[in-house]
């Protein structure tokens, strides 16, 4: 089995690598560092964190913070908008293996 790429740009292309630095995650969804820590505090998001202990983010986690900015700005609690965003993806989830075991369980059509 041949290697797997570890060319610069595939990183990039990964949703989960922790690719932005907390300023720029936070100017990039348009709140603060605060605001990003508070998700953290809320267990929303936990960024991994780079050798010298800064808080790193990936495009999911900035998907999910943008989420809860969202949610915030419409003037949801962010502590309520944090549990709302993790119901939903454990909803999406849940769905997500119900549609697949619904599809392991039918038989293939007889001839």
């Amino acid at each position: 089995m041949p290697p797997r790429s570890t060319r610069p740009t595939d990183k990039f292309d990964d949703d989960d690598y922790p690719a932005y630095t907390m300023g720029r995650a936070a100017e990039m969804i348009g709140a603060t560092p605060a605001f990003l820590r508070a998700l953290g505090e809320h267990r929303l998001i936990t960024p991994l964190r780079s050798e010298g202990g800064h808080r790193r983010y990936s495009r999911y986690q900035l998907r999910m913070a943008g989420r809860a900015r969202e949610l915030v700005d419409s003037g949801t609690p962010i502590e309520a908008a944090c549990r709302i965003i993790i119901l939903e993806d454990q909803l999406e989830e849940a769905q997500r293996l119900n549609e697949e075991l619904r599809g392991h369980g039918r038989s293939a059509p007889s001839a």
